[in-house]
């Protein structure tokens, strides 16, 4: 099988609104449920399962119920840190996942995630055991200088950069090994790890799948305002 694990366990703070910004509604819809629906109407994904802030399951499934999320089948509470989340849904498949299953970790507060790249990371992954979305880094890096942090002399050529997001996927039983032996260790669970940063801390070499600039992260009100512009905007169907 192909298993979504949606992260939705976070408050939102930084957005500012009274309700975790997974739930606020755009367009009479939540965001989480567009990031859903781009799960449930995948032909390569078999089942869901969503790590939720507590207090918000019976409104994750209403959801789900209204607008024919089918193949929610798991909601799991979510932990203190993003970390913490991905163990507990990572963990809650054992006995329901089979070793070989591909797990496709993806932020709830990424709806526009493109059915290209999901097919494109999750045949990586039955390829590789493991696959990252990433996209080619256009802007030039340049290093402070700590002589003077309002100088530099230092940069990093672009073309040995990649950005990383999710969709990420990865071998069950890698995934499910991989957690346990970082929360034992203390490895790649802290500050603003996720799971490919903890797969690298591991040891594990990460496989590149494509990338879409549409997946944007609603961390801001900015935010939201680009993503109600995307879901307007009128696509030119000459353009190759």
């Amino acid at each position: 099988m192909n298993i979504a694990l949606i992260i939705a366990g976070g408050s939102g703070n930084r957005m500012g609104q009274d309700i975790p910004k997974q739930f606020i509604n755009i367009y009479d819809k939540p965001v989480l449920i567009y990031t859903l629906e781009g799960f449930q109407c995948h032909p390569m994904i078999d089942a869901i399962e969503v790590v939720c802030i507590d207090g918000w399951h019976e409104v994750l499934w209403a959801y789900a119920h209204q607008f024919n999320i089918t193949k929610l089948k798991w909601v799991v509470s979510g932990g203190n840190t993003g970390q913490e989340s991905i163990r507990n849904g990572v963990f809650h498949l054992e006995n329901k996942a089979a070793d070989d299953d591909i797990i496709i970790v993806h932020d709830g507060i990424r709806p526009l995630v493109d059915a290209t790249v999901l097919t494109d990371v999750i045949q990586k992954a039955k390829q590789y055991g493991n696959a990252v979305t990433s996209m080619p880094y256009n802007e030039q890096i340049f290093i402070v200088n700590p002589e003077d942090e309002t100088t530099t002399k230092e940069y990093i050529p672009r073309e040995t950069l990649r950005r990383v997001s999710t969709p990420q996927a990865y071998q069950y039983k890698k995934l499910d090994a991989a957690y346990h032996e970082a929360f034992e260790r203390e490895i790649g669970i802290y500050g603003s790890a996720y799971t490919n940063t903890m797969m690298v801390e591991l040891g594990e070499t990460l496989h590149f799948a494509a990338g879409s600039d549409k997946n944007i992260k609603l961390t801001t009100k900015d935010d939201l305002e680009l993503f109600k512009g995307y879901l307007k905007i009128d696509k030119d169907t000459w353009l190759k």
